[in-house]
């Protein structure tokens, strides 16, 4: 950890530096490395190619507690769900990217206990559909989803109910392109965790996020199957971070964040 970062994270422990008593094995010695995908503000967000948000400073104050540096690296693939292979491939220590806990991942990886709970929220063009109070308020309309994203099992029960027409599928990083298709009405509504919909389009007057979807979605870091000792350290390390309001300070500084598990 170099200059800002390290300052950073010191200021977040409250000025002090930790050390683990016992070193902590990590792929890299001396590094925790995650894997997060991007964009995903205001968990995951990437500021003239340097990686920060909630997550990523959650985890550089967790590598600092534990006496690790902290390596940040990007998931690129177009569905989200293949970013748990990364792990069993001995490719990174941890994911963390506002990743909701389901018994399908729990199936193939470790999960931590959660550390935020938010509800799915809905993005409409709010020229098109300016008075949506409902999921009936959708009805002929078509969701605009990320490939493996949790945001799926809402639009399929939608689906189901006939609250929705149709679904369209974009790639994980296609989030810009389906929200220039909601401004441009080829789609009515894009589905997206609560707070990063929400921080996706403060910046497109055109759209608006009238609605929550209660799912109250846990969200969990994801280790290897066979690494208890690192989720259980960085699950201590979290938990110093709440006990000394460091973890506060850090949702302060990400509006949005503050969804308490």
């Amino acid at each position: 950890m170099k200059g800002g970062a390290a300052a950073a994270s010191a200021a977040l422990l409250g000025g002090k530096s930790a050390t683990a008593a016992t070193p902590i094995a990590t792929i890299e010695p001396g590094t925790l490395t995650i894997l997060s995908a991007y964009p995903d503000p205001p968990f995951d967000v990437l500021e003239d190619g340097v990686a920060t948000g909630f997550d990523i400073e959650l985890m550089r104050a967790v590598a600092g507690s534990l006496g690790l540096a902290l390596r940040a690296t990007p998931y690129t693939g177009a569905d989200f769900n293949g970013i748990f292979a990364a792990l069993a491939q001995r490719r990174c220590d941890a994911i963390i990217s506002g990743t909701t806990i389901t018994p399908e991942r729990a199936a193939i990886v470790r999960f931590s206990q959660p550390y935020l709970v938010f509800n799915q929220g809905v993005a409409v063009n709010r020229r098109l559909s300016p008075a949506v109070t409902s999921t009936a308020d959708l009805r002929g309309l078509t969701a605009g989803i990320q490939s493996g994203n949790t945001s799926d099992i809402v639009a399929r029960r939608l689906l189901a109910q006939g609250d929705i027409a149709d679904i369209r599928y974009y790639p994980y990083d296609g989030i810009g392109t389906a929200l220039d298709d909601l401004e441009a009405g080829r789609i009515g509504l894009v589905i997206k965790l609560f707070p990063v919909i929400s921080w996706l389009v403060r910046d497109r007057p055109n759209l608006a996020v009238p609605l929550q979807v209660p799912t109250q979605e846990k969200l969990g870091i994801a280790f290897a199957r066979d690494r208890a000792d690192l989720c259980d350290a960085v699950e201590a390390a979290i938990q110093a971070l709440r006990a000394s309001g460091a973890f506060a300070r850090l949702q302060a500084r990400w509006p949005g964040t503050d969804g308490h598990a």
